[in-house]
């Protein structure tokens, strides 16, 4: 019939496409359900024009670089209206491109929310209704604002690309990487950015010296940083928003933006009667095989929270529609290990492997090799930029199973040194690696000096 299929994926983006692409190319017959936009997070309210600012906001600072080189870059403006449109083009553009790729692979398209209503079952805006052998959830996470009073008048992540005008004074509430991420983006941009962590120190889970070095850098670059700190109400005065914060004290800026982590987007998902297991953070549960509680109902990306990134869920979706459905299927579970990760803050953090801290739990002892210095590049003025490289070694297999980078051209540095990381690389292969001189990227290849650290 029609509306029956082999398999039904509950969200376009990046992992949800990927699945129902691959599973479509192996022959399955495909269909996918989206009620937003095509891309998801990462195309739309995410990684894409995350990075896209991150490169406008960047910008000053090459003028005032360009001075120590002889050029003169006088009387430059910024207009916000022409980055965030210019921006907006391109994500237009590829949501295009993601429905073409659909399309030009069979995949049978609706767009609507979908909803699980039982084994087999999902319909469309409570009216279509499909039939299938297996379901797919891939409808990603959401924005979290924590319940306070005054909490409606906060913006989120999402709302940035899209502001009518740069606000003078922001306040970005939160400690992990979008929160860095958007507190560097304005500061670039010329907004006068706080930013407020109810914690000692941000990016929590990351290296310690990375997040020392990089509230460092960041409070350098002109980020007001305040740590231990914490909202306790919101009220709008004389058109600004006052922040009534825990200690008693106040801050008051034009606007106020909560990155205070995300949640699994599961809003009517599932009709009454359907159950799936749920952890206490929201994320639902998975097996080794990524199928839920629930006979022929599975799930990937960021709704079960093993490890929020796109790549990660453009390798589920490709491992999934293999192991169902291609003649070679994979053996074994996708394996999460030694997944390279970048936060596109200024500085920028790439990083690869265990954190100092969890490789002494792992192993036990480690070596530590350090290296702060200056990039070439700014050695011609009086710009202090510096550069934070670290790598981690299992001291008894001399195995490298950390490397962390903050500076410029973190992220693109990290991948090709994650191959090496990923193959189970020993200091004594850095060691006979020669490296690209000068460059950023060669400090991975001659440090030498290194300290031993016991848990």
């Amino acid at each position: 019939m029609a509306n029956d299929f082999d398999l039904v994926v509950i969200g376009a983006g990046s992992g949800g496409v990927r699945a129902a692409r691959m599973a479509a190319g192996h022959g399955a017959r495909v269909a996918i359900i989206e009620e937003r936009f095509f891309g998801g997070t990462c195309v739309n309210v995410g990684c894409v024009p995350k990075k896209l600012f991150a490169y406008g906001a960047g910008f000053p600072d090459e003028f005032r670089l360009a001075a120590d080189y002889g050029y003169t870059v006088d009387g430059w403006s910024f207009d916000w209206a022409t980055l965030r449109d210019n921006k907006t083009r391109e994500i237009e553009r590829l949501n295009g491109i993601y429905r073409r790729l659909l399309d030009n692979a069979g995949v049978t398209v609706f767009e609507g929310h979908g909803r699980i209503e039982g084994a087999g079952r999902v319909s469309v805006d409570g009216d279509i209704q499909l039939n299938a052998e297996r379901i797919l959830i891939a409808t990603g996470g959401k924005p979290f604002v924590p319940d306070f009073p005054g909490n409606d008048r906060v913006r989120i992540s999402d709302d940035l690309f899209y502001l009518e005008c740069l606000p003078d004074t922001v306040a970005v509430v939160g400690g992990g990487y979008i929160a860095s991420e958007f507190a560097s983006i304005l500061n670039g941009l010329g907004v006068t950015v706080h930013q407020l962590y109810r914690r000692e120190l941000f990016l929590r889970g990351f290296d310690h010296d990375v997040r020392t070095f990089v509230a460092e850098r960041m409070g350098a670059n002109g980020v007001k940083l305040h740590f231990n700190t914490d909202v306790a109400a919101i009220e709008e005065r004389d058109g600004r928003q006052a922040l009534h914060l825990v200690d008693g004290g106040e801050l008051v800026v034009d606007q106020v933006f909560y990155a205070t982590g995300r949640v699994p987007r599961l809003d009517n998902l599932l009709a009454e009667g359907v159950e799936l297991d749920i952890a206490d953070n929201g994320a639902v549960r998975v097996d080794e095989g990524l199928q839920t509680s629930l006979d022929g109902v599975y799930a990937l990306g960021d709704v079960i929270d093993r490890l929020q990134l796109t790549p990660v869920a453009l390798a589920e979706g490709t491992w999934l529609a293999a192991h169902w459905f291609a003649e070679n299927k994979p053996q074994g579970p996708l394996d999460y290990r030694d997944v390279p990760t970048a936060v596109f803050c200024h500085p920028n953090i790439g990083t690869v492997g265990f954190t100092e801290e969890e490789a002494l739990e792992r192993f036990g002892t480690v070596r530590v090799y350090r290296g702060s210095f200056r990039p070439m590049r700014y050695t011609l003025g009086d710009i202090q930029e510096k550069t934070l490289i670290k790598l981690i070694v299992d001291d008894a297999s001399d195995r490298v199973v950390g490397l962390h980078m903050a500076g410029e051209e973190a992220a693109e540095i990290t991948q090709g040194f994650a191959v090496a990381v990923r193959m189970g690389a020993t200091k004594a292969d850095f060691d006979r690696t020669i490296g690209i001189h000068p460059t950023s990227a060669e400090e991975f290849v001659t440090l030498r000096q290194g300290e031993t650290v016991t848990l």
